[in-house]
């Protein structure tokens, strides 16, 4: 069953950077984002085995066109995204309580530029990932026509391949109406389903590489570094199937990035001067680790949504030293093998690098259902 929706979605920004909080040409506050979204997507027909079991799973494409209010340092970005969504919970006969995430590239950004735009220290990239995550209410108006409501969370940032890279935040209300094709009554019919599943162990190995930029301490300042610096790592993840929806286990990890621990090259520095931006690289011991995560992921047709929490256990110290955070989405290329995309933090707050690669499945003991 296909569908056609469009979105207006208006949206507070958050002021966790000074370029937003005033630190601008107009020197106020840049507090309001709005978007409009136009979206194809296909689903499972109502009422079939599939879809009562993934609770009316949907997924598909959306293309966004935003307005921050300041086209000149900012630009009006305009996104292309993949989406998937399903019901939390059913309210009523025609109203439900559904979530959505939303992941994708927005182009068109006017990045940070010392000579044409030296306010906007925010973002460094015309290109920069779109993140969102969505909760509504999804009301059954007519057999063909669904209303949504409720609230969007957003984020933009380009994962570090670019300095700076503060990132925007923003929270806000989304409205919009859906046009389904060939939908039929059966949507309201009893939605339990019971099938078995075998629960099992499964253990997917990752492999991903990036680049990353890094800033580097100067005077109490951050500058980009002169260079991007490669990253690549492994994940090996054992994990524990479940149900059809979850899946859970440990990972360990493993990581070289060629940005850990480069330091600022000694260097005779004439009076009222600042020193010339040469690195020293401390050798691979000092650039690669190897840790132990906690993860899990909610699993759905086509795409898998992971968190993972880990800490390095081998390593040299210094950037490699302390926590890092996961969050990865696996789109299936065949029954086993995935297309592997995901974002690492450290220290819960710090953006680390991202994770572009390709996996695979083995053991992989999960019932086909079509």
């Amino acid at each position: 069953m296909h569908r056609l929706g469009a979105e207006f979605r208006p949206a507070y920004i958050f002021p966790t950077n000074s370029f937003v909080q005033g630190a601008n040409r107009s020197g106020r506050p840049i507090d309001l984002a709005l978007s409009g979204h136009l979206r194809y997507g296909w689903q499972y027909r109502p009422g079939s085995r599939l879809d009562r079991l993934f609770g009316g799973v949907y997924q598909g494409v959306g293309l966004a066109y935003f307005d921050f209010g300041t086209p000149d340092e900012l630009g009006n970005p305009v996104a292309l995204y993949l989406y998937q969504g399903a019901r939390i919970a059913r309210l009523g006969r025609r109203l439900s309580l559904d979530y959505e995430w939303n992941l994708g590239l927005s182009f068109g950004w006017k990045p940070y530029d010392a000579q044409r735009n030296p306010d906007n220290r925010m973002m460094g990239s015309k290109i920069n990932a779109y993140i969102g995550i969505d909760c509504f209410l999804r009301w059954h108006v007519l057999r063909d026509v669904d209303i949504t409501a409720g609230v969007a969370l957003n984020h933009f940032s380009n994962g570090n391949t670019k300095y700076p890279n503060a990132g925007l935040n923003s929270i806000g209300l989304k409205t919009g109406i859906v046009c389904l094709f060939g939908r039929t009554e059966a949507e309201n019919a009893p939605q339990r389903l019971r099938i078995p599943f075998p629960r099992h162990m499964s253990y997917d190995l990752t492999l991903f590489g990036s680049w990353r930029r890094k800033g580097i301490a100067v005077d109490d300042r951050q500058i980009a570094s002169p260079e991007a610096y490669a990253v690549a790592g492994f994940n090996f993840a054992a994990m524990y199937n479940f149900g059809y929806k979850f899946r859970a286990g440990l990972s360990l990890d493993g990581v070289y990035d060629r940005s850990a621990n480069i330091t600022l090259r000694d260097q005779i520095v004439p009076i009222d001067g600042s020193p010339e931006l040469i690195t020293d690289n401390p050798g691979f011991a000092r650039q690669a680790a190897l840790g132990l995560s906690a993860r899990g992921e909610f699993v759905m047709p086509y795409f898998s949504v992971g968190l993972g929490l880990g800490v390095n256990v081998l390593h040299r110290g210094g950037d490699m030293k302390g926590f890092y955070q996961m969050l990865t989405l696996k789109i299936a290329a065949t029954r086993s093998s995935y297309v592997h995309i995901g974002y690492s933090l450290r220290n819960f707050h710090q953006p680390n690098f991202l994770m572009l690669g390709i996996g695979y499945r083995f053991n992989n003991r999960y019932p086909r259902l079509r």
